[in-house]
């Protein structure tokens, strides 16, 4: 009779500090409140632990004189800004968006609006590039949105938002230029480029 196997060992927990620092990190490039299932997953700790770091960021941003502060909303965790700031940030906010598209963020951007709901993953592997930088610049520009999470793999799925279809002057996506046969070959993403690049003149 075989000796079982030794199991494999567990992951060590992370320190107390290092802990708090990844759920400041995500809680601050998360666009939307994070729920504490989550923090477990992204970070390796779970129970008291997760539970005392959780509660220690919502310490160190519970100033009300601060410019942002620790917020637990629709069954997440998220940071918003402070109502001391709240001139600062309207004024911010008014201010122009600059919509300047570089062509890999043109070329990611035609690529979710033609096979949306897509993962950054499954656009990395079109591109043939790693997308990280250029969905996180299109989030900031409102050009894209977060649409759930793909069944399989959990990776968050995107699509393109009405800021997209005013920037190329779109009724709905119905209005997209078609395009027959695409099989998401480097030949048709750079067809899908040059498609996005006209509908954008048209509205000039």
């Amino acid at each position: 009779m075989e000796a079982a196997s030794p199991a494999a060992p567990e992951a060590p927990a992370p320190e107390a500090p290092d802990l708090r620092r990844g759920i400041e990190a995500v809680l601050f490039i998360s666009p939307g409140p994070v729920s504490l299932e989550v923090l477990a997953e992204v970070t390796g700790a779970e129970g008291e632990g997760l539970a005392r770091a959780v509660e220690a960021v919502r310490e160190k941003y519970s100033d009300p004189d601060g410019g942002i502060m620790f917020a637990e909303i629709a069954g997440g965790y998220t940071f918003r800004t402070g109502d001391l700031a709240r001139e600062a940030v309207e004024r911010f906010c008014r201010r122009p968006v600059d919509y300047s598209l570089s062509p890999a963020a043109m070329e990611t951007l035609a690529i979710v609006a033609y096979l949306q709901p897509i993962t950054r993953p499954e656009i990395a592997r079109i591109r043939g590039v790693g997308a990280d930088t250029v969905v996180a610049n299109l989030l900031d520009k409102g050009l894209v949105a977060e649409a759930g999470r793909a069944q399989q793999t959990g990776a968050v799925k995107y699509r393109t938002t009405e800021a997209f279809e005013k920037l190329f002057g779109l009724v709905d996506l119905a209005d997209l230029p078609s395009l027959e046969g695409f099989e998401a070959t480097p030949a048709d993403v750079e067809e899908l480029r040059e498609k996005l690049h006209l509908a954008a003149d048209k509205r000039q």
